[in-house]
């Protein structure tokens, strides 16, 4: 049975409004067998392609490699659009070694919640991915369980959006400000793996780009999503 750590801790800074909530990098990454072009840092991996995503959007020119440079390119684009990354798998037990979000069992998440009331200034949370078995929307939904709150729909077309009230944390010695319930905006977009293609090419929207443009592809139909969140 392998464990699998998720190998780096939350990126949040003060400022931070939006958060990039996923589970858990390839096992490569809690072992360190990179590949040539993944990069040491959240969502390095090369095939997730979610930087791939940015850096289409934003024309970033980033390295994709095992530079710190890479690692300080990334940290700087977040750090500037005040957006944070915390994926809410701390760690997994895993019989097959592979990136696949069914394979995880013994389960342990992050306090996501905590981290809200610790970072005041986050107004949305952006999973990547949606309510599938053991995918971040699925994951946070069970999490906030705990805490007797639920999601509520605020759009049903992809990608979903929902929203719930933060209540204000009790007063402690280590929080002794009384912060104010505030609203939390979820968004769940379309994950950046391969096995979402499936769920794209069946997508209304998706059927219709590529009628009017055949060249139109699953690459773009996602830089055209993330787009409005980044």
């Amino acid at each position: 049975m392998f464990k699998h750590k998720h190998p780096y801790q939350p990126f949040i800074k003060k400022d931070t409004t939006k958060l990039i909530v996923g589970t858990l990098p390839p096992p490569r990454f809690t072992t360190g067998q990179l590949l040539e072009k993944d990069v040491d840092f959240c969502y390095g991996s090369y095939y997730n392609s979610l930087w791939l995503f940015i850096d289409k959007i934003h024309d970033l020119g980033l390295r994709f490699d095992n530079s710190q440079e890479a690692i300080d390119q990334r940290k700087a684009f977040l750090i500037q659009q005040k957006i944070g990354v915390c994926d809410i798998v701390d760690s997994a037990e895993r019989e097959k070694i592979d990136a696949s979000d069914l394979g995880m069992t013994n389960i342990k998440l992050r306090d996501l919640i905590g981290y809200l009331h610790k970072y005041p200034a986050v107004e949305t949370l952006l999973f990547t991915g949606g309510n599938s078995k053991n995918g971040p929307e699925y994951f946070f939904r069970r999490h906030i369980k705990d805490y007797n709150l639920k999601l509520e729909l605020v759009s049903k077309i992809t990608p979903k959006i929902h929203q719930f009230v933060l209540p204000s944390p009790e007063t402690t010695a280590t929080q002794p400000i009384l912060l104010k319930p505030r609203l939390i905006k979820t968004v769940s977009l379309t994950s950046g793996s391969g096995a979402a293609n499936i769920a794209i090419g069946s997508n209304p929207l998706y059927k219709q780009l590529k009628a009017a443009n055949p060249k139109f592809n699953t690459f773009d139909f996602r830089v055209m999503q993330y787009r409005e969140f980044f």
